[in-house]
């Protein structure tokens, strides 16, 4: 039995700039660099609590 991962796609819609470190390390941990850029990322506790560190930076486009 193959069993399917569930996954969340993200987009940023804000930039880094002049925000915390923390929150531009976080950005690059997700795999984004650039606003409107899409990254489809395995649903896990730890990517929704980088989701949630800088939800105000990005949008959650599926799950």
């Amino acid at each position: 039995m193959a069993e399917t991962k569930k996954t969340v796609t993200v987009r940023q819609i804000r930039s880094a700039n002049r925000k915390p470190e923390v929150q531009a390390a976080t950005l690059r941990g997700l795999g984004l660099a650039k606003i409107r850029r899409t990254r489809t990322l395995e649903d896990t506790p730890a990517v929704r609590g980088m989701i949630r560190a800088v939800k105000h930076l990005v949008e959650v486009v599926g799950e």
